[in-house]
């Protein structure tokens, strides 16, 4: 569970759950269909890679493409921070083969997932976004349940809807402005597809959200300046199938060949 000072993380119940769960399953497809590649069908591509595993900052670079197979061409990039502890194999679309040497995703663990993932719905305090992405407004009813009991675990929930008793535990209030003295960083976000079958103790609501000040580290999240996050909304087009791909450095290069994933380049200062 994340201290209480470093809410970050993701995925949703009741009626906001089904919409949003609808909204994954489209856009993870099935994982026996990507088995060749995580990034198959995908024609565009979030990249974040750091220094390594217990690295806390890094790189995002987005990618676009014609088709499989195709080059990548870069669109854009800035500087971002992940978890505090760095990151950790995490559950997405990539399989257990995939996976070389490195610590593996847990609830708690101050690590980002490394991996590749689906990206699901964005969110915010607004009741609206400028992106095509589908886009989810966030009441002070809304939690993020990060209690591994929770029949709700790893999802977005309504208060007002599966009731107070449901969401009692949680640490990840969606509306931090309202329950954390004005925190800014969920006003806009988006959900990272990380462990979609909510496995109990697999970590729960991986996000990628605004930061308080430039490189300050998570409880799991991938944060980044407002404008940076804005523009990559506005970038991201849901019928471009587009996948979040988090890896330190060295396993970005081991997978660049199987996973399709372009080279990069000096990380942005």
């Amino acid at each position: 569970m994340a201290h209480p000072a470093d809410r970050s993380r993701s995925t949703c119940a009741g009626r906001l759950g089904a919409r949003l769960g609808t909204l994954l399953l489209a856009l993870c497809a099935s994982a026996a269909a990507l088995a060749a590649s995580p990034l198959q069908g995908a024609r565009q591509l979030v990249l974040v890679t750091t220094a390594d595993w217990d690295a806390s900052q890094g790189t995002l670079r987005y990618y676009q493409r014609e088709d499989d197979g195709a080059a990548w061409r870069e669109a854009g990039g800035f500087a971002v921070a992940i978890g505090r502890n760095g990151s950790a194999w995490g559950t997405g679309l990539h399989t257990v083969a995939d996976l070389g040497e490195g610590p593996r995703k847990r609830e708690g663990d101050g690590r980002s997932p490394a991996g590749a993932f689906a990206i699901g719905p964005a969110f915010g305090y607004a009741a609206q976004a400028d992106t095509a992405v589908p886009y989810l407004p966030m009441q002070a009813s809304h939690w993020c349940m990060d209690v591994p009991e929770s029949p709700h675990y790893n999802l977005i929930v309504d208060a007002r809807e599966v009731g107070e008793a449901a969401v009692a535990g949680s640490s990840e209030p969606m509306r931090l402005d309202l329950h954390a003295n004005g925190d800014p960083r969920y006003r806009l976000g988006l959900v990272i597809g990380h462990n979609p079958d909510n496995v109990p103790q697999g970590g729960s609501c991986i996000f990628a959200h605004l930061w308080r000040k430039p490189g300050e580290a998570t409880a799991g999240c991938t944060a980044m300046a407002d404008a940076d996050m804005e523009a990559l909304l506005g970038w991201l087009e849901p019928a471009a199938q587009p996948r979040f791909v988090l890896l330190p450095e060295a396993e970005r290069a081991r997978l660049a060949g199987d996973w399709q994933l372009p080279a990069t380049q000096e990380a942005v200062r």
